[in-house]
């Protein structure tokens, strides 16, 4: 039998993903405090009449007990990370500080309060290049660059403290998030933004003067790389069932999240032209290093464990509901 619900602590939860799932969580009448310490995140994603809001670093002990001792959370959901890839390889030590060493304390925490479920938004980095096509979580991992490297490591942490005493993760595996919430409420807004839709919709909106292709030589149909692009809507939706999973006393186990389709860039491009109405100035470079030609997820676990299905497959949906928020009244834009 399923426990009663109590409250839920989001780490980043004034981010991407972790706002749009906050919002998904509280109209399924979750309690919410979101820890969060805004060098990503943005407070104004949250609903602060709704959540309770605690500005501060997870690495932060005192403030982390504080936070357990007052609102005894029964459950975490971790996204707060830093997700740039290039930097990750310059500056691998940021990146394992934070998204290694830091998640420590608040799982220190957990320990001390006996909190056992974790939700951890991982990553497809973790796989490193793939070996076949689509990609099921039986897929050798060897990230190739510190970001997805940090990912694993902190998945390995997790199973050891399930062995040790009892936590019980899922490891949420996303693919390429993109979109944003349907509502116009919430969306997309990183500083550098390096996702391709988002900058597909800044290069027709004249904040950048053109998007780049990097490599049009692949072995795909058109030649540019070919991705798995998942709506943050359904990633927040899978959340929620994870949650509900663990809840009902389910075991450790990792979940890809994607639709099982690829798009290359240009199909992207393209798409997003008929959205907008408007040419989207490109540019073409070289390809980057470390980029594979095609990433498409086998998402069949998902829907076996979770009951969990992308809604949202046509990327069509994706770059209206990004267009959506992009285009509305920059009051609603944080």
């Amino acid at each position: 039998m399923a426990d009663s619900k109590g409250t839920l602590l989001i780490t980043g939860g004034a981010g991407y993903i972790g706002s749009h799932t906050v919002k998904h969580l509280l109209a399924g009448g979750e309690k919410i405090v979101v820890l969060d310490n805004l060098v990503f995140g943005h407070r104004e994603a949250l609903p602060l009449e709704r959540v309770t809001f605690v500005q501060g670093d997870m690495s932060d002990a005192a403030l982390v007990e504080t936070v357990f001792h007052q609102h005894k959370p029964e459950a975490v959901l971790h996204f707060a990370a830093f997700a740039y890839v290039g930097e990750s390889v310059t500056d691998p030590l940021k990146y394992y500080r934070n998204n290694l060493a830091a998640p420590l304390t608040v799982l220190e925490a957990m320990q001390r309060h006996a909190c056992r479920r974790f939700i951890f938004s991982s990553t497809c980095a973790t796989y490193g290049n793939p070996v076949r096509i689509p990609m099921d979580e039986t897929h050798p991992q060897d990230p190739v660059n510190p970001y997805g490297a940090s990912k694993q490591m902190l998945e390995r942490v997790l199973r050891d403290c399930e062995a040790a005493w009892g936590l019980k993760a899922v490891f949420l595996r996303y693919f390429n998030a993109s979109g944003c919430d349907l509502d116009g409420e919430i969306g997309e807004d990183h500083d550098p933004e390096t996702h391709l839709i988002p900058r597909i919709l800044m290069a027709v909106t004249g904040e950048i003067d053109a998007i780049t292709v990097f490599g049009t030589d692949y072995p795909t149909p058109d030649g540019t790389c070919i991705r798995d692009y998942i709506h943050v809507n359904d990633l927040a939706a899978a959340h929620a069932l994870a949650l509900g999973y663990l809840r009902g006393g389910g075991a450790t186990t990792a979940v890809n999240l994607g639709t099982g389709r690829g798009f290359s860039v240009k199909e992207i491009v393209a798409t997003a032209e008929a959205v907008t109405g408007r040419k989207v100035p490109v540019s073409y470079g070289p390809r980057r290093a470390g980029d594979p030609p095609e990433l498409v997820c086998n998402p069949a676990r998902a829907k076996a464990v979770l009951g969990w299905e992308a809604q949202h497959k046509d990327p069509r949906t994706h770059i209206e509901s990004a267009w959506k928020w992009m285009s509305g009244p920059r009051q609603g834009r944080y």
